[in-house]
């Protein structure tokens, strides 16, 4: 589908206020033309002596109120005639404006609700490597602009081609070597107004892009504020919004160049036209070469058509900025959504999950996962563990379907997951991620956000196994409270004990904690885990730390490095072997027991100063 297909299939339910526009549009035309023509018989037959040159059913209306005599000693009755043709031009006119910004507000919202469930609706994958601040900008200036040119300009080509074509038929009739000499320059103002677009057009593709990077600059400093007062970036980042705008003010300078470069010579052209046409009408007419009514009529139509033709230079201006618009959005809607498998199973998802020769990539030839093989009994809890990059969160993402497995079998309960419907999969393997986001909401309304239909005790429930009961009923508002942009107000590990109570919420078959108990103390820790346990028996449940504490309770602890299984078992099993674990577990080990030995020392000091100061 190419550019301008994607607007027509967009203005459906709208076409037939277009094409009544265009209707209201000729008919104003038509009502403009005739105004110069009773003017012209006015002042020439009228007031006049040259024989009237009217249709039969106007000279016949003439006589039957008296004749040309009665309008003479009458021409109030003129004036009436010419502020009727105004008043309906100016009817028509006005249901030509209402109905193409009816149309035109349509069509947009059509757009942007389009665009929206599109968005909604592509992979996982295509987010994560999205620029956040280009797709707004299509999303709101691209759709504006389109919206701008239905509004104005759209109707506006058909007014300019029928008002040129009906105007020089009549100038024609009127007089053929006035009419060369009114319309001389048009040809040029054509030639010209088309070199202007096509130079215009990828100027503005250019700004439009980089007002589309100057926005991603601003959204994502506004969302990593926090990140940027605590190093200390301000600077750096004034600094470099400052080099994106001064290219975006660049090239927002050279559109306005060209652009008064445009108007500049057209206003230098239209004046010489209608300077010539006036000295030289007038010159005629003074010569008896044509009557005063003609000159008039010519000044007025010259007018009517040199300034609508000089304005095309504007209607291809905002024709091509459409052009852009259209192809930024449509590249957009060529990004092909998540097939979500509607057609797939929709098992019991209670059943055993066999890892078998798991390979996935992001990158072609660059494994994330490789060879990996395990089975997790119905009900188990089990913990992964691994460095940094060793594909943790991979493999979890990989239950949800975020992410597609290019190598080996998933399968839940003897089914693979590639044959299950994603939507279904999704609804019953719960996951809490290791970012959490929160949106600005009230606490209530974030954790009912995994169910729509959750009542209180429900939420209650939730929130009491999260341990964040207490945290939100000491707020003034309690869970009335609003959390700010993506939970901002809340501290880390709050925002992750909302995020674990909203999942909690759905009753998944499957939990997952992609290191979400990461930012709560030890003593919080064990107790969701103890809830959880307590809450989730018959649950199967992934828990991704890096706590030795938190991964020894788990019924089988997997150990992952650059993408490979390299260990796997229970706590007892795994640190008497060899390996990343024994020596994590080692380590933090060592570190509790130095921690207690200080804190020891500490309360042995602080009983002596007691008993000094007692004394």
């Amino acid at each position: 589908m190419n550019k301008w297909e994607l607007l027509w299939k967009f203005m459906e339910g709208k076409k037939t206020r277009y094409f009544g526009a265009i209707i209201f549009t000729a008919l104003s035309t038509l009502i403009g033309l005739i105004s110069p023509l009773v003017t012209r018989t006015t002042v020439d037959s009228i007031i006049g002596n040259q024989p009237m040159m009217v249709p039969g059913w106007v000279a016949a209306l003439i006589d039957s109120i008296g004749g040309k005599s009665v309008l003479a000693r009458n021409l109030w009755i003129c004036g009436i005639v010419l502020l009727l043709l105004s008043v309906l031009n100016g009817f028509f006119m006005y249901m030509r404006g209402k109905w193409t910004s009816q149309a035109s507000e349509h069509v947009a919202k059509n757009f942007r609700d389009n665009l929206f469930d599109h968005l909604q609706n592509l992979p996982y994958d295509e987010h994560v490597k999205a620029e956040t601040g280009d797709w707004i900008q299509r999303c709101t200036s691209d759709v504006e602009t389109i919206r701008r040119f239905l509004a104005m300009q759209l109707v506006e080509i058909g007014r300019t081609v029928f008002l040129l074509i009906s105007a020089l038929t009549i100038m024609f009739m009127l007089d053929v070597r006035m009419t060369f000499i009114s319309m001389a320059v048009v040809p040029v103002i054509f030639v010209f107004s088309y070199s202007f677009f096509s130079k215009i057009k990828e100027t503005f593709r250019l700004a439009d892009e980089a007002e589309g990077r100057l926005s991603t600059v601003l959204q994502e400093n506004l969302t990593g504020i926090r990140v940027v007062r605590a190093f200390g970036r301000q600077a750096y980042e004034v600094e470099k919004f400052d080099e994106k705008n001064r290219e975006y003010s660049k090239l927002s300078y050279d559109l306005t160049r060209v652009m008064a470069g445009y108007w500049s010579l057209s206003d230098f052209l239209v004046m010489f036209q209608m300077g010539v046409t006036l000295v030289l009408g007038v010159y005629w007419a003074s010569t008896g070469t044509i009557t005063l009514g003609t000159l008039m009529t010519f000044v007025i139509y010259e007018g009517m058509l040199l300034w609508p033709v000089r304005h095309m230079g504007r209607i291809l201006t905002d024709m091509g900025k459409t052009q852009i618009s259209l192809g930024r959005i449509q590249e957009l809607f060529d990004k092909p959504r998540e097939d979500m498998n509607e057609n797939g199973l929709k098992p019991d998802l209670n059943g055993d999950i066999e890892f078998k020769n798991v390979y996935f990539e992001y990158e072609k030839g660059h494994p994330i996962l490789n060879d990996v093989s395990f089975i997790v009994k119905k009900g188990q809890t089990v913990a992964i563990l691994g460095p940094t990059g060793s594909g943790k969160s991979s493999l979890v993402h990989l239950l949800q379907r975020l992410y597609d497995y290019q190598g080996g079998s998933i399968t839940i309960g003897g089914v693979e997951l590639k044959d299950i419907n994603k939507k279904w999969l999704r609804q019953h393997v719960g996951i809490v991620l290791q970012e959490p986001f929160l949106f600005s909401k009230t606490l209530k309304e974030n954790i009912a956000l995994g169910r729509k239909d959750a009542n209180d005790a429900e939420i209650n429930e939730a929130v009491r196994i999260a341990s964040i009961h207490d945290v939100i009923k000491s707020f003034e508002k309690g869970y009335d409270t609003p959390v700010g942009e993506r939970g901002v107000t809340l501290s880390g590990g709050q925002k992750q004990r909302v995020a674990i109570a909203r999942t909690l919420i759905r009753n998944s078959s499957i939990l997952i904690f992609d290191d979400s108990l990461s930012a709560v103390d030890t003593e919080t820790d064990a107790a969701i885990r103890k809830a959880l346990k307590e809450r989730s028996k018959g649950i199967t449940t992934f828990i991704i730390s890096h706590r030795i504490t938190t991964l020894s309770q788990a019924d089988l602890i997997l150990v992952l490095d650059q993408g490979r299984l390299v260990q796997s078992g229970t706590h007892e099993e795994l640190i008497k072997q060899p390996g990343i674990y024994q020596r994590i577990w080692s380590l933090q080990s060592m570190l509790e027991e130095e921690f207690d030995k200080e804190h020891s020392m500490l309360d042995e000091d602080n009983k002596m100063l007691n008993d000094v100061v007692s004394q």
